[in-house]
């Protein structure tokens, strides 16, 4: 994912999971809880990672700590986690990619996520952005496809790397607009968005929150977002589905799991935990002050949409024949 907020943000997020001390169940936790979080410290992963940690230790008087358990686009964390106790004092969380997109992308896999997971909570979303060039002449997204149809090599968008959601976002827009469209893979947002103003790259697929003050700025423009509703950070841009391509629902979001053969009551009591943590008014708005949404999404509804997803990407992977570089 693309959006990076600081170790201070972490930390104010932190302080105000703290100030919430929700009511927990008796039955959860009753030893030291471990979140496994299998990407370096900054990133919304991490920051998810640290509230509901600090949220748990302040309201049950149980020691809880963040495993950024690094390697392998998160598969050596997410392995870890895999092979723990399913007793409810490890658990995972990461990005939508690693459960709905790398089990058909990457072929050597240790895991199987349906059958070694049991699916805890969806915890909070980041809506995606379409933005271009201020040089491409086009303002909406059907004169961009007239415009990628009218040029035999179509158009170039970027993305933070292959096989990341924003690439398959940009796959499924050339899938279903009917048009030719070239991914440039880049590590991360910040240089592909350097890019993008520099005309060197005509699109980018990214984090709304990773481009608003370049959209504000002038510097891009904002196309449309990939989700199915108008995000209230920036009402003013159009989703996809209103300009034609129902359906089109593309959000970025991050889950918590434990081991598949947790307890179902044990899962319960851990999602009423975490949404307690979560729901903290002053945590809620210092989320969304990082253009993170808190979600309500619990057992049966995550697990429907990981298997859901899982299908979507797996058709786009195979009929446009990405291949992982792992």
């Amino acid at each position: 994912m693309t959006h990076q907020p600081t170790r201070r943000a972490a930390l104010l997020l932190g302080l105000a999971a703290l100030a919430a001390r929700p009511a927990f169940a008796e039955s959860w936790p009753t030893r030291p809880v471990t979140i496994v979080a299998p990407f370096t410290p900054g990133g919304p992963v991490d920051v998810l990672a640290r509230v509901i940690a600090q949220g748990i230790q302040s309201a049950s008087g149980q020691p809880a700590v963040v495993d950024n358990r690094t390697g392998a686009q998160g598969n050596i964390g997410i392995d870890a986690v895999r092979r723990a106790a399913p007793d409810g004092n490890t658990l995972l969380l990461v990005p939508a990619g690693n459960l709905t997109i790398n089990p058909t992308l990457m072929s050597n896999l240790t895991f199987d996520v349906e059958r070694d997971f049991g699916p805890v909570s969806m915890l909070a979303t980041a809506p995606n952005v379409i933005v271009c060039a201020p040089s491409l002449p086009v303002r909406t997204i059907a004169e961009l496809v007239a415009y990628a149809k009218s040029r035999p090599e179509g158009v170039t968008y970027a993305s933070p790397g292959v096989g990341s959601q924003l690439h398959l976002a940009g796959e499924l827009l050339a899938q279903r607009a009917g048009i030719s469209m070239l991914h440039v893979p880049y590590r991360g947002s910040s240089q592909a968005l350097t890019d993008v103003v520099a005309g060197n790259v005509q699109l980018l697929f990214t984090n709304l929150p990773a481009a608003l003050a370049a959209i504000r700025g002038g510097q891009v423009r904002a196309l449309a977002l990939t989700t199915a509703t108008r995000s209230p950070t920036a009402p003013e841009i159009p989703t996809l589905e209103e300009l034609g391509l129902p359906g089109f629902d593309i959000t970025s979001w991050y889950g918590l799991l434990a081991p598949r053969a947790t307890p179902d009551a044990t899962l319960a009591a851990i999602y009423a935990a975490i949404r307690a943590v979560l729901h903290a008014p002053a945590t809620t708005a210092s989320l969304e002050a990082q253009g993170l949404t808190i979600t309500d999404e619990g057992l049966a509804e995550f697990g429907a949409r990981i298997r859901c997803e899982t299908a979507t990407w797996a058709e786009v992977i195979r009929s446009r024949n990405i291949q992982s570089g792992l």
